[in-house]
């Protein structure tokens, strides 16, 4: 398939076999047809971060119902036995306590998706903690477990035929990383530039363990560009969307600076 022809937004750069589109991911017209092996991605987390475009303070609700958009969305493009990999909270309390996971998970399942397992990341930043709830007393405690979720649900199937297709996981790495509970520190905000980006290495080992070299990846939330870099980095066709231009020139800049031992530059 040629991907870029598949593509009907208006905005796409492409770099190498690479692309980048500037776009609402809640346009259900926005590909023509199934394209997607592995999608990776961070939605907003509706905890009223800002982001120069995206509205992250709207009610539980409606925040369940754009959800339920783009997870549709993301099915429909996603070719049979396509896996997709959502870092989202275990849970939240600010407007309200929610179980933001376990809902998402059931959303996702009510539109198709079949659900396989959930990784724990544990971020490994513990920070000093002043909201106990009821200190030293049964009345109220607050328990609060620092760690995400990243996701694991499938399209059909969950098993993938070879086909000629090849696998690059390291021995060492695949018993490390079918353990599912995964330390590693987060990303900072200030290094990227982005409002809420997640780190290389949460990309870099759900690509290595879970797909081909020959699939297509997938950020239907593409920020900062971290999923498309590792991809790159991987030897991966990936695509990417976000709706601000801002986010799609920082993933721009970043593929130009990070993996620049890959490609000579991007005009």
């Amino acid at each position: 398939m040629d991907l870029k022809s598949n593509i009907k937004s208006k905005e796409i750069t492409q770099i190498n076999n690479t692309y980048l589109v500037r776009d609402n991911i809640l346009k259900s017209s926005l590909f023509r047809d199934a394209f997607i092996d592995i999608t990776i991605t961070s939605p907003p987390y509706n905890v009223g971060i800002d982001y120069a475009t995206h509205d992250d303070e709207i009610s539980y609700s409606e925040y369940m119902k754009f959800t339920r958009k783009w997870l549709q969305n993301v099915f429909k493009w996603t070719k049979d036995g396509g896996r997709l990999f959502l870092n989202v909270p275990l849970d939240k309390n600010k407007g309200g306590r929610q179980s933001v996971g376990a809902d998402i998970t059931i959303i996702a399942k009510s539109i198709g998706w079949q659900y396989f397992s959930t990784i724990i990341w544990n971020e490994g930043n513990i920070s000093r903690r002043t909201a106990w709830g009821s200190w030293l007393s049964a009345t109220a405690p607050h328990v609060i477990a620092p760690v995400e979720l990243i996701i694991i649900l499938y399209k059909t199937e969950w098993k993938r035929e070879k086909n000629n297709r090849t696998s690059d996981i390291e021995r060492d790495d695949f018993i490390k990383w079918t353990n599912g509970v995964w330390t590693f520190n987060g990303e900072s905000k200030k290094r990227i530039g982005h409002p809420a980006p997640f780190p290389r290495e949460l990309p870099k080992r759900c690509i290595k363990l879970f797909s081909f070299k020959e699939d297509v990846i997938f950020d239907p939330f593409v920020g900062s560009g971290t999923t498309l870099v590792e991809a790159i980095s991987l030897g991966r066709t990936s695509v990417g969307v976000d709706i601000d231009q801002d986010y799609i020139a920082l993933a721009k800049d970043r593929i130009n600076k990070e993996v620049s031992d890959i490609f000579e530059g991007v005009v």
